[in-house]
C-alpha cells in the first residue's frame, strides 16, 4: 500500500496533470460533503455545550463551557468526525467506482490507451482529499462553535458577549492549525484507503462490495490511530 501511494504521488507530480479530474474530485469530496459534515458539526457543538454544562455545574465551573466547546472541536472532534463522515461517504464511493472499473477491465483499457491509471485515477483523488478535508474541517469548526453558541445563549443562559469573549480568549492558533494538519492527514488516509481497496478488488460484484466495506472500516480505524499519533506529537510534554 505504501508503494502504491508513493507511485501514485510520484507519477502524479511528474505530470502531465489532469485539471478536470482534480477539480471534479475536489468538488465531489469538498462541496458535496458539506451538508453531512455541517449537520454533524452543529449537533456535536450543541450536545457538547449541554454535556459540558451538566458536568461543570457540579463544580461551579459553568464559565468554562465555551472554552471546552471550541478547544474540543478544533483539536479533536472537528477533524475526527469530519474524517469519519467523509470516509463513509467518499471512501466507499471511491472504492466502489474503482472496483467496478477494475472488474470490468476499464483500468486495463486505460493502460492499453497509454494513460497511466495512477496519474489519471489515483493522484487526483489523493490530492483532492488532502486539500479539501482541511477546508471542510475549518467550516465544521465554525458551524460547531455556532451550535454551542446557540445552545449556550438560548438554553443555558449565557450572555452572547460573554460566550464569544470566552471562546476567543482561550482559543489559540495552535489548536486550529493542529486540527487542520490532522484533517489533511485524514483526507489522505480516506482517499488512499478508497483507492487502494478499489484498485485491488477482484471477483466481480462480491469483490467490489468487500472492497467498499474494507475501505470504510480501515479508513475509520486508521483515522483514530493517527489521531492519537498526531496528538502525541503535537501536545505531548
Amino acid at each position: 500500500m505504501a508503494t502504491f501511494a508513493l507511485i501514485s504521488i510520484g507519477r502524479g507530480l511528474a505530470g502531465p496533470w489532469y485539471p478536470a479530474q482534480i477539480l471534479r474530485q475536489m468538488i465531489d469530496i469538498g462541496y458535496y460533503s458539506l451538508p453531512v459534515v455541517g449537520l454533524t458539526a452543529i449537533f456535536t457543538g450543541m450536545v457538547l455545550a449541554l454535556q459540558s454544562y451538566t458536568g461543570f455545574a457540579r463544580f461551579e465551573a459553568e464559565s468554562a463551557v465555551a472554552t471546552i466547546v471550541v478547544v474540543s472541536l478544533t483539536r479533536e472532534l472537528g477533524p475526527v468526525l469530519a474524517g469519519l463522515m467523509v470516509a463513509g461517504r467518499v471512501g466507499a464511493a471511491m472504492a466502489a467506482e474503482l472496483g467496478t472499473m477494475r472488474v470490468t477491465e476499464q483500468i486495463d483499457a486505460l493502460t492499453t490507451l497509454s494513460t497511466d491509471p495512477h496519474r489519471y485515477l489515483i493522484f487526483p483523488r489523493l490530492l483532492g482529499g488532502t486539500l479539501m478535508l482541511p477546508l471542510l474541517v475549518l467550516v465544521a469548526d465554525i458551524i460547531g462553535v455556532f451550535g454551542g453558541f446557540v445552545v449556550g445563549t438560548t438554553k443555558l443562559g449565557f450572555s452572547p458577549y460573554t460566550y464569544i469573549d470566552q471562546t476567543l480568549q482561550y482559543l489559540e492558533t495552535q489548536d486550529v492549525v493542529v486540527g487542520l494538519v490532522k484533517a489533511a492527514v485524514f483526507g489522505f488516509i480516506v482517499t488512499l484507503m478508497g483507492c487502494w481497496n478499489g484498485y485491488q478488488s477482484r471477483g466481480g460484484a462480491q469483490g467490489v462490495g468487500a472492497a467498499t466495506t474494507r475501505a470504510v472500516v480501515t479508513a475509520s480505524i486508521m483515522i483514530l490511530v493517527f489521531d492519537y499519533i498526531l496528538t502525541e506529537i503535537f501536545f505531548s510534554r
